[in-house]
């Protein structure tokens, strides 16, 4: 007779990618702690100092709820699962974004999010690293990918030999 394996954090966390590719967010839900810090912990963060509406802070189910309808909203050239590292406490992703906003910006990034586990198995944390200038030119309407707008175009036209003038 065969022990049913205890599925590990990693393999957790895949499942919850696969589930967001199937728009099943409350499968998502179930896997968070009633009390789940969701990008709500940094000390300090550009985007959400620029209130980057999909960066904003948020905590328990109820808030990240809201965080899945935004990106609902989103029209997703490309979204792929490069990676999933680790299978103790903390998971890391590797994810590959390419997606067109409501308001017409667009951001193409390589992003990793890191998902920190409880010991009842529950998340605690979900925290996500990216390049926060292209969160903010996309959220401002900005084309991350062509480089159009006058927040990317902006700041790159200020660049010279790594510094700005």
């Amino acid at each position: 007779m065969c022990a049913t394996r205890k599925p590990t954090n990693a393999d957790v966390v895949g499942a919850m990618y696969q589930a967001f590719e199937r728009r099943d967010i409350p499968h998502i839900l179930d896997q968070l702690d009633d009390l789940v810090s969701w990008d709500a912990d940094w000390d300090d963060n550009s985007a959400q100092s620029a209130d980057v509406v999909l960066m904003r802070p948020r905590r328990g189910p109820a808030e990240v709820a809201e965080f899945f309808a935004l990106l609902a909203e989103w029209r997703f050239q490309d979204f792929a699962v490069l990676d999933i590292i680790g299978t103790g406490r903390q998971v890391a992703a590797e994810v590959r974004i390419d997606a067109v906003l409501p308001n017409g910006g667009r951001i193409a990034d390589q992003t990793m999010h890191l998902w920190t586990f409880g010991e009842d198995g529950q998340v605690v944390r979900f925290r996500t690293y990216t390049d926060t200038a292209k969160q903010i030119a996309a959220d401002s309407g900005a084309d991350t990918v062509h480089g159009t707008g006058t927040v990317v175009t902006g700041f790159l036209l200020g660049l010279r030999g790594g510094r700005l003038r």
